[in-house]
């Protein structure tokens, strides 16, 4: 399952944390860092890191707030996806659109508006 993780999150590349490693470091040393992340995991010591804030600027000129999780924490985040995600959606309503994999709200508006013709 951390495998699994890991590959999805240096395919997705991004930004390093607060800790600053990047996923080329990471890469670069990929057993010995899954080695210790899944002996954290076993041993309940493992806590999540802050997440770094940076601000993006928007059209309007002000900026909004992003969160950048560690490298580490996005491979736990990923792999507890991998692990739930299959289990929730088995009891989802069909139409249920929210925050789901392949679903986007407009597809919910679709949805509606079909079942209102």
């Amino acid at each position: 399952m951390l495998e699994t993780a890991l590959k999805a999150v240096l395919r997705n590349a991004g930004a390093s944390g607060l800790d600053g490693m990047t996923t080329e470091e990471v890469k670069a040393n990929s057993a010995a860092f899954l080695d210790d992340l899944q002996a954290e995991l076993r041993d309940r010591s493992y806590r999540p890191s802050p997440v770094l804030r940076v601000w993006i600027p928007k059209a309007d000129g002000k900026r909004r707030p992003l969160g950048i999780p560690t490298v580490k924490d996005r491979v736990v985040q990923t792999a507890l996806v991998l692990l739930l995600q299959p289990i929730f959606e088995a009891d989802f309503h069909e139409l249920s659109f929210g925050y789901r994999p392949g679903r986007k709200a407009h597809q919910g508006i679709d949805a509606v508006k079909k079942a209102l013709l």
